[in-house]
């Protein structure tokens, strides 16, 4: 006869004495597994937690943990009816979780580690209360890749988008202007679409948003996509307005009195009502009824599918055992490639160039990247008789870990608060990341960067981390190393000539490179 929790839960006194066995100890087992990756992945949560409080792009995330929890809560009634059982295919998603956590950690991918973390919790709901509970909480569960801050990646293709929305919007309200990557000149100034500009916080937090509004709000499929589609589209869109409405409020008050106030209404106004207009614009499709419970337990009792899947059961001791296993095996694997560090040479330096030589660099506003770890870095200036000038910077890491990562976030031809501003992507070259950058409004800068790893020459930071990745996972000692060639721009001297005549005179960028790391 089916126990009716639902209401023991809501009683007060004697809670948990009230509890049917089998689920008291499901639910023991389940408190444990959750506490162990609590405590053993603690670095991953709390840097989750410090970015949900303190960076702007994730403040929404505090709130995901109540709705995950509310969520549950109504489907208290469903899950009294059913009893739990421990399912050895739980433990085939807890062990995909911890191998994403193993190769975050050897790629120093954080999301990826925080990633396998949050869908650890989820395989051991599934491991320790079975496919049909599982059926149940499915969306609770799937709503908790809410809690990974992920959306950084977005932030360049959001600030050209919102460019040349804002620039369109500009030409059509009559006011002359020229863009130029993200850089818009205006007879009120130059106005740059920044990072903080691009939306993507406004985009992440109405796609949570959009999600959670489908599953409650809707019960078919193609009104769900429809507002989810919704929910994702109109943001950038008005995002776009946002932007243009500063730059043209600026042509009457100047830019600095438009920029404050644009601040202020996205902040605490324009958020809420694209929402509320995104809600009024969807209400009338709305098709759950209020009374509706959120899953048809009757369909997933039929569910022969389930049924098939409930067979695959465990032992709930040998599911303990075998997850502690798992946990185990991943700290060992993790801990032995950190211990990897390929041989270095006493020192590295800049070679002679044919038809150019070292000068002293002197760039006419600072400017040098960031290598945060490596084991040698330098830069230099080299020149050629034609009076261009080329700067080299080079970083050598005898391993890729935490802290150390020559493509992490912050690394590389723009360290971030500093006096460059990322400007648009640069011309493509083979191999390489091109960046355009931009100081003071005046002075323009082109940097090509390299990545270089065992046979490997690339400017994607995404192949750089997959060959780490794998060297880690069969434990090979190789050294990574960066090179970033770049080019002031000045009169008569075309940055991106200067830097075509360097490359074609140190011959093959790979060769060179090893040359320098002294390699090969």
């Amino acid at each position: 006869m089916p126990h009716d929790i639902a209401a023991r839960l809501r009683s007060g006194p004697g809670l948990f004495a009230n509890v049917p066995q089998a689920w008291r100890a499901a639910l023991g087992l389940l408190a444990g597994a959750w506490i162990a990756d609590l405590l053993l992945f603690l670095s991953d949560w709390a840097d989750m937690a410090d970015q949900w409080w303190n960076i702007s792009t994730y403040n929404h995330v505090v709130l995901v943990p109540a709705i995950i929890a509310w969520l549950v809560y109504e489907r208290l009634p469903q899950l009294a009816k059913l009893t739990p059982q421990a399912w050895w295919p739980g433990l085939v998603l807890s062990a995909a979780a911890g191998l994403l956590w193993v190769l975050g950690e050897f790629a120093g991918l954080s999301v990826a580690r925080q990633a396998g973390a949050v869908t650890l919790l989820a395989g051991s709901v599934l491991t320790f209360l079975g496919p049909r509970i599982g059926a149940v909480l499915a969306f609770p569960l799937v709503y908790m890749v809410f809690l990974v801050p992920i959306g950084d990646e977005l932030v360049p293709a959001l600030q050209m988008i919102t460019a040349a929305i804002t620039i369109s919007l500009v030409h059509l309200s009559g006011v002359p202007a020229v863009i130029d990557g993200v850089f818009i000149h205006t007879p009120a100034g130059l106005f740059e679409v920044a990072e903080a500009c691009s939306g993507v916080k406004f985009l992440i937090a109405m796609a949570a948003f959009g999600v959670l509004a489908a599953e409650v709000c809707f019960t078919r499929w193609p009104r769900r996509l429809a507002f989810l589609a919704v929910c994702l589209v109109v943001p950038v869109l008005a995002n776009g307005v946002r932007a243009w409405a500063t730059v043209f409020v600026a042509q009457y008050v100047g830019a600095e009195r438009a920029s404050g106030f644009d601040h202020i209404v996205y902040g605490w106004i324009f958020f809420a009502i694209v929402i509320a207009l995104v809600l009024a614009l969807s209400w009338r499709f709305f098709d759950r009824p209020m009374d509706e419970p959120m899953v048809d337990l009757d369909r997933i009792t039929a569910s022969r599918v389930i049924a098939r899947l409930e067979a695959l059961r465990i032992g709930a001791m040998p599911a303990l055992f075998a997850l502690i296993a798992i946990l185990f095996v991943g700290q060992v694997w993790t801990r032995a490639a950190d211990a990897l560090a390929a041989p270095m040479p006493g020192a590295i330096d800049l070679p002679q160039v044919a038809g150019w030589q070292r000068v002293a660099h002197r760039p006419s506003l600072p400017w040098e990247p960031r290598a945060q770890g490596a084991d040698h870095r330098l830069i230099g200036r080299y020149a050629d008789a034609a009076g261009h000038e080329v700067d080299v910077f080079v970083a050598l890491y005898a391993a890729q870990t935490e802290g150390r990562e020559a493509g992490g976030f912050g690394q590389g031809a723009l360290p971030p608060d500093g006096l460059w501003a990322w400007q648009s992507p640069g011309p493509a070259i083979a191999d390489a990341r091109t960046d355009r950058m931009l100081a003071e409004g005046r002075v323009e800068r082109l940097a090509y960067t390299w990545y270089r790893t065992g046979d490997l020459l690339t400017g994607s930071n995404a192949r750089l981390k997959l060959a780490n990745m794998a060297d880690r996972v069969f434990l090979r000692e190789r050294p990574t190393m960066m090179l970033i060639v770049s080019a002031e721009s000045t009169p008569g001297r075309p940055t991106k000539l200067a830097l075509d005549r360097f490359l074609r005179a140190i011959g093959p960028t790979d060769r060179w490179m090893d040359r320098v790391a002294g390699l090969r």
